[in-house]
């Protein structure tokens, strides 16, 4: 293995690690926040599941990062590494500042700027990046929408019970958060495996787009380890900033954000899970009452994912000219 791939290759589990512990956030903090778990204990089983989820349910997201936005003949290792590295930079940037900004948005933009300065703007391939923000896009509108539905059909179907019935909810958080890390493992390490790949196709080692058992395992492996860490800053926004969460909220949010998570990986749409929670969350509290949730909250974060890409894509560039001058 050349020196530049190594130097890709640590760029980018480097990447996946910190999107689990950026990420970590929106797997545990419901159930933390509503005390239906343990928080070490949390984190563990989400670092399991993180494991498994990627070998479960295809790589349709790492054929859209991998070959989606643009003709891999267009990318260079210059390319990869600078779209690497502006998106590990954002993603230490807004975990210290404490705000929920997106790994996929990050990613994004690090791999459109790079390849904008190397081989144009004609270099985009428009049908790849119309899927990308679309997914983007839509993931927090069905997050509040599915999350809102959710929550009143399960008030209506609770009516009536008693408090034991926080009981129930909190258990069932156990599954919830599972099936949550799952979904999460399954659309997030798909993307650092979509970079590899392509580094690997760049590099001449492999001859078609094909994601390798390794690069499944070491990226599964990756995100697993950074969940076990725990993003505590980002915990403490999630499960406390918006509204403060009860059992019925954690379990609902949870549900609705795994089923977009999921059904985005299966379509190989890369959505922010970090964006398709907030919104769940927003969309459970203001069934109950609109005015329980801190849109404030919800303002700031939205002020970073229109930011994330055009930012990182800025980041992108700068990187990309002194790799030129040392690969």
């Amino acid at each position: 293995m050349s020196f530049s791939f190594l130097l890709l290759l640590f760029t980018a589990l480097l990447f996946d690690f910190l999107n689990g512990f950026h990420d970590s956030a929106n797997i545990v903090a419901t159930p933390i926040a509503s005390r239906a778990m343990a928080p070490q204990k949390v984190l563990w089983l989400a670092a399991a599941a993180h494991f498994v989820g990627p070998f479960l349910f295809g790589v349709a997201v790492a054929e859209t990062i991998g070959k989606g936005l643009t003709d891999p003949i267009n990318v260079t290792m210059p390319v990869v590494i600078a779209a690497m590295l502006a998106a590990v930079v954002w993603n230490v940037a807004t975990w210290y500042l404490g705000i929920p900004a997106s790994s996929s948005h990050a990613l994004v933009g690090g791999v459109v700027g790079a390849v904008i300065v190397a081989a144009g703007f004609g270099a985009i391939q428009s049908s790849g990046l119309t899927i990308v923000l679309v997914a983007l896009f839509l993931s927090p509108i069905l997050g509040i929408a599915i999350g809102y539905f959710l929550m009143k059909l399960t008030l209506f179907l609770v009516r009536g019970a008693t408090p034991r019935i926080n009981i129930f909810f909190k258990q069932a958080q156990v599954v919830t958060a599972v099936g949550l890390a799952l979904s999460h493992g399954a659309n997030d390490a798909q993307k650092t495996m979509g970079i590899i790949t392509l580094g690997l196709l760049v590099e001449g080692m492999i001859d078609s787009f094909e994601v390798p058992l390794w690069v499944i395992t070491v990226s599964a492996a990756a995100i697993a380890l950074g969940t076990a860490m725990g993003g505590w800053r980002l915990i403490r926004t999630l499960g406390g900033r918006i509204y403060k969460i009860r059992p019925v909220d954690g379990f609902v949010s949870q549900i609705s954000g795994a089923s977009i998570i999921l059904g985005a990986a299966l379509l190989g749409g890369p959505v922010s899970t970090t964006q398709v929670m907030s919104s769940s969350i927003m969309g459970a509290g203001s069934a109950q009452r609109f005015t329980k949730v801190r849109w404030q909250v919800g303002y700031e974060m939205v002020v970073a994912w229109v930011l994330t890409i055009p930012v990182s894509g800025l980041l992108a560039a700068i990187f990309y000219f002194p790799l030129t001058a040392v690969l």
